[in-house]
């Protein structure tokens, strides 16, 4: 006798909704992003009855920012798809010499991008955008420009591209209920419901995520478990959710949706979310790792021999960031909180050197997993365990990819490697070089390095004398 759940749902009659591939639009449009064009959203609009077109943009603080339209005739939503629209530099990117005086800039919006805004009453197409100057070229200060000049970089003078994965961590914050069944101060890693109360939100998160176009790898609950007090009557608990490798400008991008869409979410039921480094002294915080994978023809370069030997390519990218990781925090730790996090030594590096499997290095060698015929079922990464939640992640990855050409050049590379290695480090605990512990130590070790953030004409000088000069 077959039962009802052998059978499944289809056999039955019930309408199954399609849920591969995972992004809506690909769903709909019946094609590939890259393969979309600005008829195929001029027609989708028409066709849905969409009344809002939202351009979405990073600003220099690293946050979205949006410009909305109501599209008055079919020639009006070409325009907005196809041109974009003017806006104003000084404010989008207060702090980086674009003056108020010719402060016009125009915003270039991204066909590939597009999805359905899962948080707008009215039907609502969104579009993130590049950023251009008056003259129509890529804007030099904005963020997206500079990671994409970075990765292009790489891909020109090594002839690799750059891929990369950030692990979000965040906290969910409620007020403390006497019907509350949950952990104990840092020992939330992987736990279940009812121990965890934001698990819903997680999955609902992790959804949204795919069906606008974020690849997701997995999420979970993280060790982080802060209970309420005399003090505060609110249950923190964290969780992280880690997206699939990109290209480092859409892998950038990832990171700043991920951020939004667990905002909107925590906000619609009324908890607080948090990607502060530390929530509080004594507790876990909150990192931003990131894995990176140097690809070339779809092979991952960044992997280790069977003598356990890391490849060239992967010792030019631990190279670059053992020499120049310390000089990246100025995109990657840009609070106060993220010394305290780094001083608590929860898992996080306050020296620099790398290891395998070493969650307290700055640099890691994860394990890669595989299947039982020993096939790869997770690409191999080189994990950087530095930045935290205050990061900017398009500034962040555009440097990890000036130190990875950097790395390539790197005298007596091997001596570097071995000098460094964690295991030597922590024999010898005085030989490795400690982490910048104040802004003005940030400062100190990027005007030293600055040059190269600037090689390739990626980094702006001029961008780099204010961030030089926020840092005090």
């Amino acid at each position: 006798m077959t039962t009802q759940s052998s059978r499944g749902p289809a056999a039955l009659g019930v309408v199954v909704p399609a849920s591969l591939p995972a992004r809506k639009l690909e769903r709909l449009l019946g094609k590939p992003a890259h393969a979309w064009t600005a008829d195929d959203l001029v027609a989708f609009v028409r066709q849905e009855g969409i009344r809002v077109v939202s351009l979405m943009h990073v600003g220099s603080d690293g946050w979205l920012k949006t410009l909305d339209f109501v599209p008055r005739s079919v020639e009006h939503l070409r325009d907005v798809i196809e041109g974009g629209e003017r806006a104003d530099g000084s404010s989008i990117f207060a702090g980086t010499g674009i003056r108020a005086g010719a402060s016009d800039i125009l915003l270039r919006p991204r066909v590939a991008s597009a999805f359905l805004d899962p948080f707008s009453a009215e039907p609502t197409l969104v579009l993130l955008c590049s950023h251009a100057g008056r003259d129509g070229a890529p804007l030099g200060v904005s963020p997206d420009t500079i990671v994409r000049a970075a990765f292009a970089r790489v891909k020109q003078e090594l002839g690799i591209e750059l891929c990369a994965l950030g692990e979000v961590e965040y906290f969910l914050g409620k007020h403390a209920s006497e019907v509350d069944a949950y952990g104990a101060d840092d020992r939330g890693y992987h736990a279940s419901s009812p121990f965890v109360f934001g698990e819903r939100l997680r999955r609902h998160a992790l959804t949204l995520l795919a069906e606008i176009g974020v690849p997701i790898k997995y999420g979970h609950s993280e060790v982080g478990y802060i209970p309420s007090s005399d003090a505060e009557d609110t249950i923190w608990e964290q969780h992280e959710i880690e997206m699939s490798l990109a290209p480092l400008p859409d892998a950038a991008d990832h990171v700043v949706l991920t951020q939004w869409v667990l905002r909107n979410l925590a906000h619609r039921d009324g908890m607080r979310c948090s990607f502060d480094p530390i929530m509080r002294k004594g507790h876990a915080g909150s990192g931003l790792h990131f894995h990176f994978s140097p690809t070339q023809d779809g092979l991952h370069l960044g992997r280790r021999d069977a003598n356990g030997r890391m490849s060239e390519t992967g010792q030019w990218l631990i190279a670059g960031l053992v020499r120049h990781g310390a000089a990246l925090m100025a995109f990657g730790n840009r609070v106060e909180g993220s010394f305290i996090r780094l001083l608590q030594g929860k898992e996080a590096p306050t020296a620099v050197g790398w290891g395998e499997f070493d969650r307290h290095a700055l640099i890691r060698i994860p394990i890669t997993a595989r299947a039982s015929d020993g096939r790869e079922v997770s690409a191999p990464t080189i994990e950087f365990r530095l930045p935290d939640g205050s990061a900017h992640p398009h500034l962040l990855l555009a440097g990890v990819a000036q130190a990875f050409v950097s790395g390539r050049t790197t005298p007596e590379l091997a001596k570097l490697l071995e000098a460094t290695r964690a295991a030597n480090v922590r024999a010898n605990p005085g030989s490795a070089a400690r982490l910048p512990m104040t802004p003005q130590d940030i400062a100190t070790t990027l005007a030293g390095q600055r040059g190269v953030l600037e090689a390739g004409g990626v980094f702006p000088a001029s961008y780099l004398d204010q961030v030089l000069a926020a840092l005090g």
